[in-house]
């Protein structure tokens, strides 16, 4: 599932999606809202729809790869009820790679 916010102009504003993980979880991926259309609320209204789409897929579960130099992502995730995990690969082996996870 991918999702993309438009402007009435039709401009992408924002997008992410999710993809299978494993049997029980989707992996959030791609989360981004272009820099003019922070702070109004795009990003946790992106994620909440892609924690909808995963639940309605049966997923139990989202897990997802973030920068240690992003602390708005992180803080994003941490309020949404992320909890952080030991990364996986292919992120297991990146020193600025953060990994989170948050039963649905």
């Amino acid at each position: 599932m991918f999702l993309v916010v438009r402007d009435d102009d039709g401009r992408a504003l924002g997008c992410g999606g999710i993809c299978r993980f494993d049997e029980a979880r989707a992996e959030l991926k791609r989360l981004y809202v272009a820099p003019e259309a922070r702070g109004i609320g795009l990003g946790r209204r992106l994620l909440t729809e892609l924690e909808e789409h995963a639940r309605s897929l049966g997923y139990s579960g989202i897990v997802l790869e973030t920068g240690d130099r992003q602390p708005e992502s992180v803080g994003l995730y941490r309020s949404a009820g992320f909890e952080r995990i030991p990364c996986y690969p292919p992120y297991s082996e990146r020193a600025l790679s953060l990994c989170f996870e948050k039963r649905l």
